[in-house]
């Protein structure tokens, strides 16, 4: 597929030391992804999946933030995965970064050469049957869960994870319950987890929430995370993230 330029737009990061293309319309990344790969704090030369990869923002921040990572980014609609590739290719990570084009639910360890220690993921997180679903594809699928559902997330970190390995994702806070229940279910531990405030007036909309392959029970809160102050600007918390 090719991408037309004049249908891109460059979002800059970390003082313009990096740039990311993606989409004029259609699906665009949101605070939720940059949030998401703030928190992951990997080994060297660890091997990481993302699943939903989107333009590839997540894989391009870690590699950008830690040169020794090995990272596979899937994503199944073809223009995304098409931009990812574009994004990867002129940061010159395609050593590092591998993005393939498939449905999630198909992946296998040998598909990537192995497990890997951790999955990160911002999936779709509301429900088919939840609310107006949006008329444009992208949007849709990357917000709705229609092709990919919660359990069929975590039931794809557990296979692709080594033991010990991490699971890390942010979702929607009102569906926390069933996020914690389908972790220890297929597994996987819940560890931590921060609760995602719009602003210091709003209930929490998001949470961020890490497990551990055959983990040990006991579970972290962390602080809440404030996203905007009053005057709508970020928190400086939000301003770390896109300069450190």
């Amino acid at each position: 597929m090719v991408i037309q330029a004049d249908r891109l737009t460059t979002d800059a990061f970390f003082d313009g030391r990096l740039n990311v293309k993606q989409q004029k319309t259609g699906y665009r990344f949101s605070l939720d992804a940059i949030v998401l790969a703030s928190h992951i704090s990997p080994q060297e030369k660890d091997r990481i999946l993302d699943l939903g990869a989107g333009c590839g923002i997540i894989s391009l921040i870690l590699t950008y933030k830690h040169k020794s990572l090995c990272i596979y980014g899937v994503e199944v609609q073809e223009a995304l995965a098409e931009i990812a590739r574009i994004n990867i290719e002129e940061k010159h990570m395609s050593d590092r970064v591998d993005i393939i084009c498939k449905d999630m639910k198909k992946i296998k360890p040998k598909d990537i050469g192995g497990p890997v220690h951790i999955v990160v993921s911002n999936p779709p997180y509301r429900k088919v049957d939840a609310g107006r679903i949006n008329p444009d594809p992208q949007k849709a699928m990357a917000k709705h869960e229609i092709s990919v559902q919660l359990d069929d997330v975590i039931q794809i970190a557990k296979r692709m994870l080594y033991p010990h390995g991490r699971f890390v994702m942010v979702y929607a806070a009102e569906r926390l319950t069933d996020i914690l229940m389908g972790m220890r279910y297929a597994g996987i531990e819940p560890k931590y987890f921060r609760m995602i405030h719009p602003d210091i007036h709003s209930s929490a909309k998001l949470i961020l929430v890490e497990g551990v392959k055959g983990g040990n029970a006991g579970i972290k809160n962390g602080p809440p995370l404030i996203l905007y102050n009053n005057d709508g600007t970020y928190t400086d918390d939000v301003k770390n993230m896109f300069s450190s």
